[in-house]
């Protein structure tokens, strides 16, 4: 008499914790609509959503994603997870979805007096639903591991000369002006943004 083999139990998977990685292409829409929802408090970036839509922009955060423009650019996205786990292709087990809460874009920086070492945070948005919650310090730390990874010593970053939010945590993290400074604006010149340069020495990796 044979004896069939009692099936396999399969313990429920723990939720994901929240964490940072490098963007994948399917998650180019999610990060468009955030960083709309992050742009509309901002004059100047409000009037640059007026000049495309939605899904343009999830076309050039696809193609930022898939075909990098220049070498060493990331898109990194902090997630979290949301909703109930649902049934995985093996019988059984289950996935946990996550979503997009914040991302970074990174790469070696493009200012004239920049150095082969320099790199540059390009974008940086956490959902302000989801402030507060370490996904900023997350993605920060994040950003600093993969430059120090892909070689660079100095990171830079330009903000809003009156951002004294972002700026006071930034200088928190060790970050300063370097004494650098410019005016963006639009076309028209109707909005004209002055803003700073602050750096910070990632040469030496941080202690974990």
């Amino acid at each position: 008499m044979s004896q069939s083999n009692p099936p396999e139990s399969h313990q429920p998977q723990p939720p994901v914790a929240p964490s940072v990685r490098l963007a994948m292409p399917a998650e180019a829409l999610q990060i468009a609509e955030l960083q709309r929802r992050v742009w509309a408090d901002d004059d100047l970036e409000r009037r640059m959503l007026d000049e495309v839509d939605n899904r343009e922009m999830a076309e050039v955060w696809h193609q930022a994603i898939t075909r990098a423009p220049l070498a060493h650019f990331r898109v990194l996205v902090a997630i979290q997870a949301y909703g109930q786990a649902e049934p995985a292709d093996e019988p059984g087990a289950t996935r946990q979805r996550t979503r997009v809460c914040g991302f970074a874009a990174i790469g070696p920086s493009d200012d004239p007096d920049a150095d082969p070492t320099d790199s540059l945070v390009a974008e940086f948005c956490v959902d302000p639903l989801l402030a507060g919650q370490g996904h900023e310090d997350r993605l920060m730390h994040a950003v600093v591991s993969t430059m120090q990874a892909d070689g660079y010593q100095r990171a830079t970053w330009w903000l809003r000369s009156t951002d004294d939010q972002l700026r006071a945590w930034l200088s928190e993290s060790g970050w300063a002006p370097d004494g650098a400074h410019r005016e963006v604006g639009t076309p028209d010149g109707v909005l004209r943004v002055k803003q700073i340069r602050l750096h910070t020495d990632i040469s030496t990796p941080a202690e974990s």
